[in-house]
């Protein structure tokens, strides 16, 4: 019996919850799937389904296998297309993370536009300030802000990020502008709470521009912190404290003048933006083309603008 027929019929089954749909979506008897089954298990040696007359639930192997079941059918069907009389065509579905902020903002329009020229993938997006084990919980590209750790995750750097210190005039009016970042401890700093993704704190240069590139961080404190980003920017519009946010965020806030940049001469480089993947070889087609399409888009020169507008 096909080895790979029985690896189909397997996701078929898993994914319509009986063996009579399963059968009926291919036309052949629910015998015949309900074999194809047994010799899966058989030379498995694993039970991957409880089946009875009512019921029909995943065991935690048949859990385990269905994934890596799903990705092998993909990539067959990637590479069936890719060598296609019609050319590349991509396929499968497509899990993405990004941080919440900003997801919302710069990931999410992005996707129905890509599958716009991709039809077979379907994507599922997942927006989150914390930093999710691609390999753990199945993602295949993550979208990062941010200094990159060292990993086993391969980083592929998109786009340059940089953070500023902000504040509405109305604050600054009255309680000052902070000359260095040492003096951020006598103002209310408006922070990500411990739970989030930036553990390192605000990054500054010490002795201002000229001091190369030599960094510091500091972790003000404040009476407000929050895990997520967007509260931190709208507690910032609302006159509470300075908080130390990314452009991309914030420039528009800047040019219209309801925040003002402090501490700009202390300002890091910029960090970057990085599409973060498990692995670097063997990616499905559809990561691939969904990792060029972000390079593509976040080059642009309007994109940010444009973003920002929308």
């Amino acid at each position: 019996m096909d080895k790979f027929k029985q690896i189909e019929s397997f996701v078929a089954v898993a994914q319509r919850g009986s063996l009579t749909a399963a059968a009926l979506a291919e036309g052949v008897a629910p015998a015949i799937m309900g074999r194809r089954l047994d010799a899966l298990e058989a030379r498995l040696g694993v039970k991957l389904m409880v089946r009875t007359t009512r019921r029909l639930a995943l065991t935690h192997e048949g859990t385990a296998f269905l994934e890596d079941a799903q990705r092998l059918l993909a990539d067959w069907a990637d590479a069936e297309s890719s060598v296609s009389a019609g050319g590349v065509r991509a396929s499968g579905h497509l899990r993405i993370t990004a941080p919440a902020g900003f997801g919302r903002r710069h990931v999410a329009p992005l996707l129905p536009r890509f599958r716009s020229a991709h039809a077979d993938v379907t994507l599922s997006l997942n927006l989150s300030d914390r930093v999710i084990d691609l390999t753990g919980e199945g993602f295949d590209c993550a979208v990062r802000v941010g200094d990159m750790p060292d990993s086993s995750l391969v980083s592929l750097r998109l786009a340059d990020n940089r953070r500023l210190c902000v504040a509405t005039p109305g604050y600054l009016a009255r309680h000052g502008r902070p000359q260095h970042p040492s003096e951020l401890a006598r103002f209310d700093c408006l922070t990500l709470s411990s739970d989030a993704s930036q553990t390192r704190g605000w990054a500054f240069r010490p002795h201002g521009a000229a001091g190369g590139q030599e960094l510091v961080h500091l972790k003000p404190g404040g009476p407000l912190d929050c895990s997520d980003g967007q509260v931190l920017h709208d507690w910032c519009l609302a006159g509470y404290g300075i908080a130390w946010r990314s452009t991309w965020e914030v420039e528009d806030d800047i040019a219209a003048g309801r925040l003002e940049a402090v501490l700009q001469d202390f300002a890091a480089p910029p960090n970057g933006i990085y599409a973060v993947l498990p692995q670097r070889k063997h990616l499905p087609l559809r990561v691939r083309l969904w990792v060029d399409f972000l390079k593509l888009q976040f080059a642009r020169a309007d994109f940010w603008q444009s973003q920002n507008r929308s």
